[in-house]
């Protein structure tokens, strides 16, 4: 006698219900089933913590027509006398042990969605990333339903859509299918992947049918070219198109993943020639492009570097620069033709030796060499008492030179020699060159330090 299983224990009703009989396959597409080991006993919590769990049990309690029947299989099922329960469209199985142990199979239908409904759904729960991403969490959203609810598709059972059978021979629910139901309102709230199985779908399908969609939208919105203006005047615009942040992290475990970073050139790319048969546009000067872009490459290969460095998360922003501040880290960078340090000296309002004074301290100290160059300032009592105790240890005693105070910066007596104090309480020495002070040397915490590892110590 026949109980719908080979000798396997392979369901064939499942092929035939995923559409597999008669493809003419030498080899059957997998059966979508589920088998979940007995549950420990009940006692002492409900059987439904979520609120589709809930929804699962009241369309049994809707639908049963004998209460005392259910408070029987609400028993069984609370004493741990549910075997293994089996998911797969459209049923769910599984062996019930009455008290006098004897067992009966259980089996309740539900019915499956058909492909139409299985397209409205999909489309419906890539509508929203928070729909994919509560299922991922294995969340059953109420919006879900209920969207999918307005487009036709109903999700959770209602009145009359558990259909039991059992071979005690009730044809209503028995204890036996209660106890069953019962059992798998708590897998439901474990994982309502469950349901969907019941409806149709296992969870790897389902996902990778809501993949393919993703990234069918994702093309869809993927840039095509130019528009039209809005007023008509014939004038096009980039459509700018993409795939929303929320969507793209919803489906971040559905999607394949990323493939490696790509390994850190050995420096930047060649800049381009512009060097064309085409005459630039008036006012466009093709030498200070060519600068531009060889700074811009030399900068990007910068920035990858340090992304790629260890520990780069955990570095502080780096502060922006003043276009005059970018001036001189251009000419220091890209040591570019004298005619274009000129026009980029005028454009930062320094004259061509201020300018010379200024690319000097930025290969000290970067920006903060650069205020300590263009800024002088009054130490509050607070930072003068810390300048001074500094000086003061510095130096053994007779051994320190004479310096006069003026705001933040001491000189020497012969006039030559200056330390100027920074914001951040480091040491800066400076020498007078052509009656103009010029960085001579990187700061340090010790004055002494600062004088002795300067260009000032080989003279």
């Amino acid at each position: 006698m026949s109980d719908g299983y080979d000798n396997d224990g392979t369901d064939r009703d499942a092929y035939e219900r995923e559409g597999h009989e008669g493809d003419g396959s030498d080899v059957p597409a997998p059966v979508q089933e589920r088998t979940f080991a007995a549950l420990p006993p009940a006692q002492g919590r409900g059987f439904a913590e979520s609120w589709w769990g809930r929804a699962w049990l009241k369309a049994l309690e809707d639908t049963a027509l004998d209460g005392e029947q259910l408070k029987k299989g609400r028993r069984s099922a609370r004493e741990g006398r549910v075997g293994a329960v089996s998911v797969r469209p459209g049923r769910i199985t599984a062996v019930v042990r009455d008290r006098d142990s004897s067992t009966y199979r259980s089996d309740v239908l539900l019915q499956e969605l058909n492909e139409t409904d299985w397209e409205r759904f999909l489309d419906v729960a890539v509508d929203r990333a928070g729909h994919i991403a509560a299922l991922l969490d294995r969340e059953m959203p109420p919006h879900l339903v209920e969207d999918a609810a307005a487009a036709g598709v109903e999700l959770l059972p209602g009145i009359g859509d558990l259909d039991p059978e059992c071979t005690c021979g009730t044809w209503d629910h028995c204890p036996h299918t209660a106890a069953l139901c019962y059992e798998v309102a708590r897998l439901l709230d474990q994982d309502p992947f469950v349901l969907l199985l019941m409806r149709g779908r296992g969870e790897r399908r389902l996902l990778d049918e809501l993949q393919v969609r993703i990234a069918a939208r994702a093309e869809r919105r993927a840039p095509s070219g130019t528009a039209a203006s809005a007023d008509g005047s014939g004038s096009s615009a980039t459509k700018h198109r993409g795939v929303r942040a929320d969507e793209a992290f919803a489906a971040r475990d559905i999607l394949p993943p990323l493939p490696a970073p790509a390994p850190l050139p050995p420096g930047p790319g060649p800049a381009p020639s512009l060097d064309t048969e085409t005459e630039p546009e008036p006012g466009v000067d093709v030498a200070v492009l060519e600068v531009l872009a060889a700074d811009s490459a030399a900068r990007a290969h910068r920035m990858l570097a340090d992304a790629l460095s260890p520990g780069h998360e955990q570095q502080p922003l780096a502060a922006g620069l003043t276009p005059q501040q970018d001036a001189v880290r251009l000419v220091a960078d890209a040591r570019p033709e004298p005619w274009i340090a000129t026009r980029l000296a005028a454009g930062s309002g320094r004259s061509r030796a201020g300018l010379d004074a200024a690319v000097r301290a930025w290969e000290y100290g970067g920006a903060a060499a650069l205020t300590v160059l263009d800024e002088e300032w009054t130490p509050d009592p607070e930072s003068l008492a810390r300048a001074r105790a500094g000086l003061a240890e510095a130096w053994e005693e007779g051994e320190r030179p004479g310096l006069r105070s003026a705001g933040n910066r001491w000189t020497a007596a012969d006039g030559n020699v200056q330390l100027r104090y920074g914001l951040d309480g480091r040491w800066w020495p400076y020498r007078k060159e052509n009656r103009r002070w010029v960085p001579a040397g990187p700061a340090d915490d010790d004055p002494a330090a600062a004088l002795a590892g300067s260009s000032l110590s080989d003279e």
